[in-house]
């Protein structure tokens, strides 16, 4: 009898890189992190109680193991708070949001190592790239990074809010309020 293991990470290429993600941990999360370049985890992040899991790995070189492996625990979770990550081929840039944790990993001088942590306001929602600038979405922020990684800026906003991007201008609606900027210098 074969049954699919819901705890298995799903796996998703980029050119000749192999991201893992899932949502609990995996069978073999021991011989990841041992053959890592990079391995790190992280407790518990906001204030809820109420957490979820994150597993991430990156195997960028072809062998058979990943180079980088993330876990966390997070919060929030659940109901439109789910981890996600986007990674820019282009820079070796691997951008990672879950709960309120915000990360950045690069590997453009071989070796995978961390560009920053930073935190989301209230709950990280979504990244998406626009041309060479990256947008993070949160319950009570949006923000925006160069692909690189530099952060560019941050704003707050306030639920209902949506962003749409058109050729290099953010037109950014705030219950039902909208105002216009340029995509890399922000409101």
């Amino acid at each position: 009898m074969v049954s699919d293991v819901w705890g298995s990470p799903l796996t998703v290429a980029v050119g000749q890189t192999q991201i893992l993600m899932g949502l609990t941990p995996p069978a073999v999360l021991g011989g990841y992190r041992q053959h890592a370049d990079l391995s790190e985890d992280f407790p518990v992040s906001g204030d809820s109680g109420y957490d979820g899991y994150f597993f991430l790995a990156v195997n960028d070189h072809g062998g058979e193991w990943p180079r980088l492996v993330v876990t966390q625990r997070f919060a929030p979770s659940g109901a439109g708070f789910t981890p996600g990550a986007l990674y820019v081929p282009e820079q070796r840039q691997l951008f990672v949001g879950a709960g309120t944790r915000l990360l950045a990993y690069e590997t453009r001088s071989g070796l995978w190592h961390r560009n920053w942590l930073d935190e989301a306001e209230c709950g990280f929602w979504s990244w998406r790239q626009h041309d060479d600038v990256v947008i993070m979405s949160a319950e009570l922020e949006i923000a925006a990074w160069r692909t690189d990684g530099t952060k560019l800026w941050t704003t707050f906003v306030e639920p209902p809010w949506s962003y749409r991007v058109d050729s290099d201008q953010v037109e950014l609606d705030i219950m039902g309020s909208v105002r216009t900027f340029h995509l890399s210098k922000g409101p």
